[in-house]
Protein backbone atom coordinates (compact mmCIF):
# COMPACT_ATOMS: atom_id res chain seq x y z
CA UNK A 1 0.00 0.00 0.00
CA UNK A 2 1.16 3.50 -0.80
CA UNK A 3 0.46 6.31 1.60
CA UNK A 4 0.78 9.97 0.87
CA UNK A 5 3.23 11.53 3.32
CA UNK A 6 1.18 14.76 3.81
CA UNK A 7 -1.95 12.72 4.50
CA UNK A 8 -0.22 10.50 7.07
CA UNK A 9 1.36 13.56 8.71
CA UNK A 10 -1.99 15.35 8.89
CA UNK A 11 -3.67 12.33 10.49
CA UNK A 12 -0.88 11.97 13.05
CA UNK A 13 -0.93 15.67 13.93
CA UNK A 14 -4.72 15.69 14.23
CA UNK A 15 -4.54 12.74 16.60
CA UNK A 16 -1.85 14.34 18.74
CA UNK A 17 -3.43 17.80 18.84
CA UNK A 18 -6.59 16.75 20.65
CA UNK A 19 -4.86 14.43 23.09
CA UNK A 20 -4.38 17.19 25.66
CA UNK A 21 -8.09 17.93 26.08
CA UNK A 22 -10.11 15.81 28.51
CA UNK A 23 -13.66 15.10 27.33
CA UNK A 24 -16.34 13.77 29.67
CA UNK A 25 -19.94 12.94 28.83
CA UNK A 26 -23.02 12.12 30.82
CA UNK A 27 -26.75 11.70 30.36
CA UNK A 28 -29.54 13.17 32.40
CA UNK A 29 -33.23 12.34 32.79
CA UNK A 30 -34.10 16.04 33.21
CA UNK A 31 -34.99 18.38 30.31
CA UNK A 32 -32.19 20.22 28.51
CA UNK A 33 -32.98 23.70 29.96
CA UNK A 34 -32.85 22.35 33.53
CA UNK A 35 -29.53 20.58 32.94
CA UNK A 36 -28.13 23.74 31.34
CA UNK A 37 -29.20 25.79 34.37
CA UNK A 38 -27.46 23.24 36.60
CA UNK A 39 -24.24 23.58 34.57
CA UNK A 40 -24.27 27.36 34.85
CA UNK A 41 -24.85 27.13 38.60
CA UNK A 42 -21.99 24.68 39.01
CA UNK A 43 -19.58 26.99 37.19
CA UNK A 44 -20.23 29.65 39.82
CA UNK A 45 -19.88 27.14 42.65
CA UNK A 46 -16.52 25.97 41.27
CA UNK A 47 -15.23 29.58 40.87
CA UNK A 48 -15.06 29.43 37.07
CA UNK A 49 -15.88 32.65 35.24
CA UNK A 50 -18.20 32.34 32.29
CA UNK A 51 -16.49 33.62 29.14
CA UNK A 52 -19.16 32.91 26.52
CA UNK A 53 -22.79 31.80 26.40
CA UNK A 54 -25.01 30.49 23.62
CA UNK A 55 -28.54 30.05 24.99
CA UNK A 56 -29.91 28.85 21.64
CA UNK A 57 -27.46 25.93 21.38
CA UNK A 58 -27.07 25.41 25.17
CA UNK A 59 -23.30 25.94 25.13
CA UNK A 60 -21.15 27.75 27.64
CA UNK A 61 -17.41 28.25 28.09
CA UNK A 62 -15.68 29.25 31.30
CA UNK A 63 -12.15 29.85 32.54
CA UNK A 64 -10.23 29.99 35.78
CA UNK A 65 -6.76 31.49 36.24
CA UNK A 66 -4.04 29.87 38.36
CA UNK A 67 -1.63 32.60 39.47
CA UNK A 68 0.15 30.36 42.00
CA UNK A 69 2.19 28.33 39.48
CA UNK A 70 5.76 29.53 38.95
CA UNK A 71 8.14 28.52 36.17
CA UNK A 72 11.75 29.46 35.35
CA UNK A 73 10.61 31.08 32.10
CA UNK A 74 10.44 34.88 32.07
CA UNK A 75 7.66 34.82 29.47
CA UNK A 76 5.39 32.57 31.60
CA UNK A 77 2.53 34.48 33.21
CA UNK A 78 -0.05 31.99 34.54
CA UNK A 79 -2.09 28.88 33.80
CA UNK A 80 -5.60 29.12 32.36
CA UNK A 81 -8.07 26.26 32.88
CA UNK A 82 -10.91 26.23 30.35
CA UNK A 83 -14.19 24.33 30.27
CA UNK A 84 -16.37 24.00 27.16
CA UNK A 85 -19.79 22.58 27.96
CA UNK A 86 -22.61 21.58 25.64
CA UNK A 87 -26.03 20.34 26.74
CA UNK A 88 -28.11 18.70 24.00
CA UNK A 89 -31.23 16.60 23.67
CA UNK A 90 -30.28 12.97 24.28
CA UNK A 91 -30.78 9.73 22.42
CA UNK A 92 -31.31 6.09 23.42
CA UNK A 93 -33.66 6.84 26.30
CA UNK A 94 -31.72 9.77 27.77
CA UNK A 95 -33.56 13.07 27.86
CA UNK A 96 -30.36 15.15 27.86
CA UNK A 97 -26.71 14.59 26.94
CA UNK A 98 -23.97 16.61 28.64
CA UNK A 99 -20.47 17.03 27.13
CA UNK A 100 -17.68 18.76 29.05
CA UNK A 101 -14.25 19.45 27.53
CA UNK A 102 -11.54 20.49 29.98
CA UNK A 103 -8.20 21.94 28.88
CA UNK A 104 -5.29 23.88 30.32
CA UNK A 105 -3.18 26.56 28.67
CA UNK A 106 0.06 28.29 29.71
CA UNK A 107 -0.31 32.02 29.16
CA UNK A 108 2.93 33.57 27.98
CA UNK A 109 3.85 37.22 27.51
CA UNK A 110 5.57 37.66 24.16
CA UNK A 111 6.54 40.61 21.97
CA UNK A 112 3.20 40.24 20.20
CA UNK A 113 1.23 40.18 23.43
CA UNK A 114 -0.38 37.38 25.44
CA UNK A 115 -0.03 33.95 23.83
CA UNK A 116 -1.56 30.69 25.01
CA UNK A 117 0.07 27.29 24.59
CA UNK A 118 -2.01 24.21 25.35
CA UNK A 119 -0.67 21.80 27.95
CA UNK A 120 -1.87 18.59 29.52
CA UNK A 121 -5.17 19.14 31.32
CA UNK A 122 -4.55 20.12 34.94
CA UNK A 123 -5.98 18.14 37.82
CA UNK A 124 -8.05 21.16 38.85
CA UNK A 125 -9.73 21.42 35.43
CA UNK A 126 -10.30 17.66 35.27
CA UNK A 127 -11.83 17.62 38.76
CA UNK A 128 -14.13 20.54 37.90
CA UNK A 129 -15.32 18.77 34.73
CA UNK A 130 -15.99 15.58 36.69
CA UNK A 131 -17.93 17.52 39.32
CA UNK A 132 -20.14 19.15 36.70
CA UNK A 133 -20.89 15.85 34.97
CA UNK A 134 -21.60 14.15 38.30
CA UNK A 135 -23.83 16.91 39.64
CA UNK A 136 -25.76 17.70 36.43
CA UNK A 137 -26.23 14.25 34.91
CA UNK A 138 -27.87 11.10 36.15
CA UNK A 139 -30.45 13.03 38.13
CA UNK A 140 -27.87 14.24 40.65
CA UNK A 141 -29.32 17.72 40.67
Amino acid sequence: MRYSLPLVTAVLLAGCGGAMTTTLTGTSPVPTPDAFACVRGQLKALDFRQSSLDNNENRVTARQYDETVRRPDVSFRRLVDRLEIEVAPGADGAVTTLTVKASTFAELTTQRGPTEVQERTSERARTAAEAIVKKCSGGGQ
